[in-house]
């Protein structure tokens, strides 16, 4: 046996939950872990056993874009094997994890969301809702439709905000409108949204045209630390999957911000991806997929919300939602296959499908969590006395 699947052997063999076949190159097959293996990875180069001896996570996405890697099975399942058996992988992971504090400056946040965000609406059309919302649908049940989730979670959202006619809303992180757009349609309210990826941006203007809103909401190309330098308060903030991107080190600035442009008594939402304690950053899913971002601890955040006089009054978790969202994602992204391939190359397709697979096993299986805060600035005895207004 060679020194590759030596060192290979020596950490599947301690597989305890699940099971694994490996097919190598030179055509032998070895079945790691108990019970019957639903799941077959081929090696078709000892490169890619290398390239992951090198960097796990980084080698095995990289090998897997390549065609060096080919799996058999559903490929989230290969999330659910590694997060049920974090004891056997986990020495060979974190030791290449890290908290790559300079990626994330003002400087190159605009880059790091366009390299995420402005891959062309055409992209992302064949796969979202036809709101074209990136972010957790609520399933009132299992038997809705993405569309009907998704329409479901800016309801929630909205009734968590508690918005009231004539109120001022700003939306952090705005993405492609609809959230703002709604609010703005159901509740009479005056508003701002702010995001940093121009394809974003283009079609929040246009909808908002579209739909006779454009002189009751606005939608800039910018920067959320650009509104520190404005006087303008707003009565509800909200920020919907965007404060992944802020990163640790900016953090207590997100948050310093909220205080400034929050009216006293002023209520917020933040609604994003978040993990039990700290974590570090997985260079493959930097380099490829959001460079520069960094998922926060709830610990964390309650604790920031603490420190810079915020109350928080209601704390919900959306993990399942989120693991279905990804399911249909990823469904209607495999429909599109050819198209997408097209679009851009084999390479990306098989990115994007690693990416989207192993974070819908991240939620089901393993620390990831989808977490609703609501918080107010400084104690408000006005609110209601039940949470009858959210799910009424």
């Amino acid at each position: 046996m060679i020194v590759e699947k030596q060192l290979i052997n020596a950490f599947l063999s301690r597989i305890r939950n699940g099971a694994v076949t490996i097919q190598y190159w030179d055509g032998t097959t070895v079945t790691y872990g108990s019970g019957k293996s639903g799941l077959k990875i081929s090696f078709k180069s000892p490169k890619a056993v290398r390239a992951m001896l090198k960097n796990m996570t980084l080698g095995f996405g990289e090998s897997y874009m390549d065609g060096l890697i080919e799996v058999e099975g559903p490929l989230d399942h290969l999330g659910k094997l590694v997060d049920e058996n974090r004891s056997a992988f986990l020495p060979l992971i974190a030791t290449k994890l890290t908290h790559l504090p300079s990626r994330n400056t003002r400087s190159r946040q605009k880059n790091q969301i366009q390299h995420h965000y402005d891959l062309g609406n055409d992209f992302y059309k064949l796969w979202l809702d036809k709101s074209m919302t990136y972010s957790c649908a609520y399933f009132t049940s299992t038997k809705v439709s993405l569309e009907q989730a998704q329409e479901a979670k800016r309801e929630l959202l909205l009734r968590k905000l508690q918005l009231q006619k004539g109120q001022r809303m700003l939306d952090i992180g705005s993405g492609w409108g609809s959230l703002l757009i709604k609010a703005a349609q159901e509740y009479d309210i005056t508003g701002l949204g702010v995001t940093l990826s121009k394809e974003q941006y283009e079609h929040s203007v246009a909808e908002a045209k579209r739909l006779g809103l454009d002189k009751k909401i606005k939608f800039e190309l910018a920067n959320y630390q650009d509104l520190s330098e404005r006087s303008q308060q707003y009565d509800r903030i909200v920020s919907v999957g965007m404060f992944e991107h802020v990163g640790h080190r900016n953090q207590k600035r997100y948050f310093d911000l909220l205080q400034k442009l929050l009216v006293d008594d002023g209520l917020s939402v933040l609604h994003c991806i978040c993990v039990p304690r700290e974590t570090l950053t997985d260079p493959w899913i930097d380099k490829y997929i959001f460079p520069g971002g960094q998922i926060p601890s709830i610990n964390h955040i309650t604790k920031s919300l603490a420190s810079n006089n915020f109350s928080l009054i209601d704390f919900e978790n959306l993990r399942i939602h989120y693991a279905m969202t990804l399911d249909e994602w990823w469904r209607r992204y495999e429909k599109h296959k050819d198209k997408v391939i097209k679009m851009y190359d084999e390479r990306f397709y098989r990115m994007w499908q690693l990416w989207l697979a192993s974070s819908s096993a991240g939620f089901r299986y393993g620390d990831l969590n989808l977490g609703q805060f609501v918080f107010t600035k400084g104690l408000n005895n006005n609110l209601p006395l039940t949470r009858e207004h959210i799910y009424k």
